[in-house]
C-alpha cells in the first residue's frame, strides 16, 4: 500500500513537473493579442490614407503573430539541450545575415539599411542576431562554467559580441548596437564575470559612445533634439514632441481606446517604435502600469525558470531571454518620454514588426521548454 501511494506521488510530480510554465505562455499570448489590437488603432488612419485598407499594417502584423504562434510552438516542443551543439553554427549564421544587408539583399529605408529583402519578403538580421547570441553565450559557457569568471576564457564571447555590434553599428542602427552591448554585458555578469572585469569592458565601451555620435550629423541632431526638442519643433525635435503630445493628452485614464489623436499622421513610427506612446493616449497613465506590470511578470517568469533550471545551459538561455525582453521594453520607454536620446527600437510583443515578434516567440518557447524539464 505504502508503495502504491509513493508511486502516485511520484507520478503526479512527475506530471506537474511537465506541464511547465503555462502562466508565461498565457502571458507572452496576451501581450501579443494587446499589441495587435493597439497595432491597427495605430495604423488603421495611415493605412486607410496610404493604401485605401485600413487594416493593412495591422493584417501585415497578424500574419507575424500567426507564424510568431507557429514558432511559439516550435520552441515549445523542441528539446532545448538540442540547440547545446548549434551555439557556433547559429552565430555564423546570425554574423552572415548581418553582413548580407550589405549586398544587393540589402533593403534601406530612411537612411539606414537594416533589412534583407527576398522578393516581398523583408528580414531584420539583428533581430535573429540577438537570440542567437545568446545560444551561442549560453552554449559556451556551459560546457564549462568557470570560463566566465577568467577575462582571457570569456574573451570569444566578447569577440563575437563585438563583430556583432560592429556589424550593426555599420547599417547604422545605433539602438540595436546599444541594446545587443547591454544583453552582453548583462549576459557575462549573470553566468560568473568578475565585477571588475565587467568595467574594464564598460569604460572602452563608453568612451566609443561620443565617437560614435560625432561620426555621424544626424546623431548630433537627434542628441540636440533630445536636449532641446523646443528648438526644432518642426525638425529633429518634430518627433519627440508629438510623442510628448501624445503621453501628455492621455493622463491618467487616456482618451480612449481607438480615440487618439496623434496617429493621424502626426507621430512618425505610431504603429512601431512609437506605438507606446500612441498606447499611453489612449489608455493613460494607468494603462501604461498595468502593460508594463505584464511586461515585468514575463520577465520575473523567464528569471524564475532560469533560476529552478536543472543545467547552467537552461539558466543562461532563460536568463539571456529575460535581459532581451527587459533591455529592449525599458530603453522603448526612455525613447518615447524624452529620458534619453530618440532612436529606433521596437517594444518587444506589441510594436509591428514580424521579424521581432517571430523571433521574441521563439525564445519564449525556448523558456518554455526549460520550464517543462526543471
Amino acid at each position: 500500500m505504502s508503495n502504491l501511494i509513493d508511486l502516485k506521488l511520484y507520478e503526479r510530480n512527475n506530471k506537474k513537473r511537465g506541464s511547465g510554465d503555462y502562466l508565461l505562455l498565457f502571458s507572452v499570448v496576451l501581450l501579443s493579442l494587446i499589441g495587435l489590437v493597439f497595432v491597427y488603432s495605430a495604423s488603421k488612419y495611415s493605412s486607410l490614407t496610404t493604401y485605401g485598407n485600413e487594416f493593412y499594417v495591422a493584417g501585415k502584423h497578424l500574419v507575424g503573430l500567426l507564424l510568431g504562434y507557429g514558432a511559439l510552438a516550435f520552441g515549445s516542443l523542441v528539446d532545448y539541450k538540442k540547440y547545446l551543439k548549434l551555439g557556433i553554427v547559429l552565430i555564423v549564421v546570425a554574423i552572415a545575415g548581418l553582413l548580407l544587408v550589405f549586398t544587393p539583399l540589402g533593403f534601406s529605408n530612411y537612411g539606414a539599411t537594416r533589412w534583407i529583402k527576398i522578393g516581398s519578403i523583408t528580414i531584420q538580421p539583428s533581430e535573429i542576431a540577438k537570440i542567437c547570441y545568446v545560444i551561442f553565450v549560453a552554449s559556451y559557457f556551459a560546457k564549462n562554467p568557470v570560463r566566465a569568471k577568467g577575462f582571457v576564457s570569456a574573451l570569444p564571447v566578447i569577440i563575437v559580441g563585438g563583430i556583432i555590434c560592429v556589424c550593426i553599428i555599420l547599417e547604422p542602427n545605433m539602438s540595436i548596437t546599444v541594446c545587443f552591448g547591454l544583453l552582453m554585458l548583462a549576459l557575462l555578469f549573470l553566468c560568473g564575470m568578475k565585477i571588475s572585469h565587467i568595467f574594464a569592458l564598460i569604460l572602452p565601451i563608453a568612451s566609443c559612445v561620443p565617437l560614435l555620435i560625432i561620426l555621424e550629423p544626424y546623431r548630433l541632431n537627434r542628441l540636440s533634439a533630445f536636449l532641446n526638442p523646443w528648438a526644432s519643433p518642426k525638425g529633429e525635435g518634430y518627433q519627440l514632441l508629438q510623442s510628448l503630445y501624445a503621453l501628455g493628452s492621455g493622463g491618467w485614464f487616456g482618451v480612449g481606446l481607438f480615440n487618439s489623436r496623434q496617429k493621424f499622421k502626426f507621430l512618425p513610427f505610431s504603429e512601431s517604435d512609437f506605438i507606446l506612446s500612441v498606447i499611453g493616449e489612449e489608455i493613460g497613465f494607468i494603462g501604461l502600469v498595468l502593460l508594463f506590470s505584464l511586461i515585468a511578470f514575463i520577465v520575473i517568469r523567464c528569471v524564475k525558470t532560469a533560476i529552478r533550471s536543472k543545467d547552467f545551459f537552461g539558466f543562461a538561455l532563460s536568463v539571456g531571454v529575460a535581459c532581451i525582453m527587459g533591455i529592449q521594453s525599458v530603453i522603448n520607454a526612455l525613447v518615447v518620454t524624452g529620458s534619453i536620446p530618440p532612436t529606433g527600437l521596437p517594444l518587444p510583443l506589441v510594436s509591428a514588426g514580424n521579424t521581432s515578434i517571430i523571433i521574441f516567440m521563439f525564445s519564449f518557447g525556448i523558456v518554455y521548454n526549460v520550464s517543462k524539464q526543471n
